[in-house]
């Protein structure tokens, strides 16, 4: 949301600024696979979890790489 917008007050400016992000991501939660994709049929939902699967599978090589880059660099 613009924050300049004409007709808005200084205070409701900084109210949609400090808590609008906030409000959306306490209302999405953390990721999970229980009833994520409620109401989907079973192939969506398969498809659902095997794309979470990979990215945390992506999240672990990168860590995995990160963590053989420091050992290198400490030991040569």
């Amino acid at each position: 949301m613009p924050s300049g917008k004409p007709g808005r007050s200084r205070f409701m400016r900084w109210f949609h600024e400090t808590f609008d992000d906030w409000f959306f991501r306490s209302m999405i939660g953390p990721a999970q696979t229980k009833n994520a994709v409620h109401g989907c049929e079973q192939p969506a939902r398969d498809q659902w979890k095997r794309d979470l699967e990979a990215r945390k599978q992506y999240t672990r090589d990168q860590r995995e790489r990160r963590r053989l880059e420091r050992e290198a660099r400490r030991s040569g």
